[in-house]
């Protein structure tokens, strides 16, 4: 089956959807990663947020969250399945999300916090970094920042 790329605030998705959604987020973030701390962080239920997943039939090969806070965007929890990754799964939910974000509020920011062994693979979509190193659940991260300017595609 093809992949195909969706989105919907939490509310909106089907109970076996965004559960596979979770799963998955746990599986990467915490099991694989060895980052215990609690994925389900009451975020995704906020006003404004969306999850944005791509999906091979009912297989969630990756996912992302976008919340829309005062001031900016931010795009988080990033991941992909591992039998998924280096097919560009991760990078079209990027750009879809990009994409939403610029025509909603072009030159809002938009930010993100990176690992930072990914910081040049954000970097591919206009992300730069903005703060300095910091550690989240042991794992190096950078905040990174994107903004979309008149014109820019």
């Amino acid at each position: 089956m093809a992949v195909t790329v969706h989105r919907s605030a939490v509310a909106d998705i089907a109970p076996l959807t965004l559960y596979r959604i979770l799963w998955m987020r746990v599986a990467v973030f915490v099991v694989e990663q060895e980052a215990a701390y609690p994925e389900i962080d009451g975020r995704d239920i906020e006003p404004g947020a969306e999850l944005f997943w791509a999906a091979d039939g009912d297989e969630i090969r990756a996912t992302l969250r976008v919340l829309r806070e005062a001031g900016n965007t931010r795009i988080g929890r990033v991941a992909t399945a591992p039998a998924a990754r280096g097919r560009g799964i991760a990078a079209d939910l990027m750009r879809a999300a990009i994409d939403l974000l610029d025509a909603e509020a072009p030159g809002i920011p938009i930010l993100l916090d990176a690992q930072a062994h990914l910081a040049s693979w954000y970097g591919r979509f206009g992300f730069v970094v903005s703060g300095a190193p910091f550690a989240e659940d042991g794992i190096p991260h950078v905040p990174m920042r994107r903004t979309h300017l008149a014109g820019e595609r």
